[in-house]
């Protein structure tokens, strides 16, 4: 069901307001105007504040789980682009006291920033290869066949990947050389969401990204993690409010595992499958994806607690895909 108070709000912006923010009569006014409408529908959702422990890791999982990378908007011949830099390099993380892993980053950080465009943008991606092998980034959506990022980049080259984002929905980009599945499990990857024209409902919204390390070149996975370090959500839970809607971002970029599933605690999420709908499929408390699938979950809790949601493939989620939500009650919500 349409969301009456966010449609009247989106009312409320006549040409006096646009005038007044200097976007009337520009090319830059649709997109500016739908980042403005977007955050100020955003800005009435309860948010609890942050008290995650902090990484000196490339991993940042406190700040990865809402925060989003939505390019610097230029404008170019009388059309709006969206620009994004990112840049390969090469460095380590550490997965527990006793672990450390070699990969590659982007950004400076694993997984890659959540980059975040509307449907119908032009997009522009700015890749600068620092990480000592080639790399590429291939882009799930659709796109010309030249922007489709699997020639290779050499280290300290740089490629300019453009495309208009289409369709709306949950997609990913990750490096697509061979060997393909070597270049993803060692970091080379992130979520892109592209939204619809019409903004779905307000609600806390909230990135997991499942991926696995093989840490001994075996070609298969000793650790595991959501948003890049494991058991992290375990120590730190991820703060919610009582009954405000969750969408909850999800995709599994575990290589080596065939599928793995999600699985909620205490609760059933409706299903948007790879995000491509603006009505839910079907209702469930556990969903099957296979490696680079991807879909968007709301849910609301009903009760105050800590409530686990982890893989239902037992050897996954207790070596690190474990997290919880912390579920606030309603009486203690305060506006963000």
């Amino acid at each position: 069901m349409p969301n009456h108070s966010v449609l009247e709000q989106e009312r409320l912006w006549s040409r006096r307001n646009l005038l007044m923010l200097g976007l009337a009569g520009t090319g830059v006014a649709g997109a500016a105007l739908w980042q403005i409408l977007n955050s100020r529908s955003q800005s009435r959702v309860k948010v609890p504040p942050m008290e995650m422990q902090t990484t000196a890791d490339l991993a940042t999982p406190s700040k990865m789980v809402r925060e989003f990378d939505y390019g610097t908007v230029k404008r170019e011949n009388g059309r709006v682009i969206r620009e994004f830099r990112l840049t390969a390099g090469t460095s380590a993380i550490r997965l527990n006291s006793a672990v450390s892993f070699n990969i590659w980053d982007l950004n400076g950080r694993i997984p890659g920033p959540t980059l975040r465009a509307k449907q119908g943008d032009r997009v522009r991606v700015l890749f600068f290869n620092q990480a000592g092998h080639s790399h590429s980034l291939h882009f799930h959506g659709v796109h010309p066949s030249e922007m489709d990022g699997i020639r290779p980049v050499r280290h300290g080259a740089a490629t300019i990947y453009e495309f208009d984002a289409e369709p709306y929905g949950v997609h990913l980009y990750h490096c697509h050389i061979e060997p393909v599945t070597r270049h993803v499990a060692k970091g080379l990857y992130g979520m892109f969401i592209i939204d619809p024209p019409t903004p779905r409902p307000p609600a806390d919204e909230i990135v997991l990204i499942m991926a696995g390390y093989d840490v001994n070149d075996d070609s298969r996975n000793e650790h595991y993690a959501f948003n890049g370090l494991p058991d992290y959500y375990i120590d730190n839970p991820i703060r919610i409010y009582q009954n405000q809607l969750i969408r909850l971002y999800v995709l599994n970029i575990i290589e080596y595992d065939p599928a793995v599933t999600f699985h909620l605690h205490a609760n059933f999420f409706k299903v948007y499958p790879t995000g491509m709908t603006t009505k839910p499929s079907f209702e469930t408390d556990v969903i099957t994806m296979g490696t680079a699938e991807r879909h968007i979950l709301e849910f609301a809790f009903r009760y105050p607690g800590k409530y686990m949601f982890h893989p239902h493939q037992d050897a996954i989620a207790e070596n690190g895909c474990m997290g919880q939500f912390d579920v606030i009650a309603q009486s203690n919500q305060k506006m963000t």
